[in-house]
């Protein structure tokens, strides 16, 4: 795009949506239920929970309740959405309002969130957080039986739907993942005991949902392998590609370097220098440097003014993933979507 004013992520629905089928398929009989926390990591939550719902994906992960806000007003009634932060009075209230499921994890928002329903006459429809080992809150086991006997009376008095439990993996060892399922399934079991009925069990994030089906159940929360962001040191996936392209173009030449419009104020990590190449219309190239407002790449035969260069992508150019990228710093593919500004202009085709 020779006009293109300042660096583009360019975000492919038809990519999206070709992930979203292969998670789809891979998850089955499993409900999937697409993450767009941080702005669906950085590619635009309304686009893609947009285009997940029209792929059939009945659920959209959150995060926080004013994400879910907006997204029930951009996609209307349709979709379930779950918000699972920790929120204010005020915004526990909208939520209500808005039909949201919300994510449980203290005793002390368990109260304020059946208060708030009871004072309302807007049923809070929840899911309870058991801390499974990770310590990212959740109800303890010495809390549990505390929290789902309140979480019942409530139910019992029309103030709640106990629908759910769900909690996070550490995925630091399938050991470890194993025991934090044993735990999750005891308080399943317990909670059925004391006479809820729960048809959303909620464990894995995507990758213990795409690894170790074992670990599922009736319900998984995959974000970024939806938008083709493999794991840190894990294989590429079938059926799986990056989903957005990092553009910006060539501003000037300047000997043996093209100095391209983006830099480390836009978001591009200036410890990339020197450790990756990014694809140009010649090919992989080094980047060279990254400043302020600018980047400097390895020039090719008869570039010019108005190249593209592909900072990341599908490799059609040369370039890596957002993956590849944070492998060479040490970090997650997240992070390298995550912390592009909002003067890199999101573009849907």
């Amino acid at each position: 795009m020779g006009g293109m004013t300042g660096p583009v992520l360019r975000v492919s629905e038809s990519v999206l949506q070709a992930n979203i089928a292969a998670v789809l398929a891979r998850v089955d009989p499993a409900i999937l239920m697409m993450v767009v926390k941080d702005d669906a990591y950085g590619h635009g939550a309304a686009q893609a929970a947009r285009v997940a719902v029209g792929a059939g994906v009945g659920w959209i992960g959150a995060y926080d309740i004013p994400t879910a806000l907006l997204l029930r007003e951009d996609l209307g009634a349709g979709p379930r959405l779950f918000a699972w932060a920790t929120s204010e009075d005020t915004e526990v209230d909208a939520a209500l309002r808005a039909d949201i499921d919300l994510g449980v994890g203290t005793l002390d928002y368990l109260h304020r969130v059946v208060a708030r329903a009871q004072a309302l006459g807007a049923p809070a429809r929840i899911h309870l957080k058991v801390d499974t080992g990770l310590h990212r809150n959740g109800l303890s086991a010495a809390e549990w039986d505390e929290g789902v006997g309140i979480a019942l009376r409530a139910q019992a008095h029309g103030h709640v739907e106990l629908v759910g439990v769900w909690s996070h993996l550490a995925e630091a060892s399938d050991e470890e993942d194993d025991l934090a399922q044993a735990r999750f399934l005891a308080a399943i079991e317990r909670a059925c005991e004391l006479g809820a009925e729960l048809p959303y069990r909620h464990l894995t994030a995507s990758a213990a949902t795409w690894a170790r089906p074992e670990l599922r159940g009736t319900l998984v929360r995959v974000g970024a392998f939806c938008y083709g962001v493999r794991s840190a040191g894990g294989p590429d996936l079938p059926g799986i590609a990056p989903v957005a392209e990092l553009v910006a173009t060539v501003q000037r030449i300047d000997g043996d370097e093209v100095v391209v419009g983006i830099g480390s104020f836009d978001g591009l990590p200036s410890t990339l220098a020197g450790r990756v190449e990014v694809g140009t219309p010649a090919g992989a190239r080094t980047l060279r440097a990254v400043e302020p407002d600018a980047a400097r790449v390895a020039a090719w035969p008869r570039a010019a003014v108005g190249d593209e260069v592909v900072l990341f992508g599908r490799g059609r150019s040369g370039d890596s993933s957002p993956t590849t990228l944070a492998e060479a710093i040490d970090t997650v593919g997240e992070e390298i979507l995550c912390r592009l500004t909002a003067h890199v202009r999101r573009e849907y085709c």
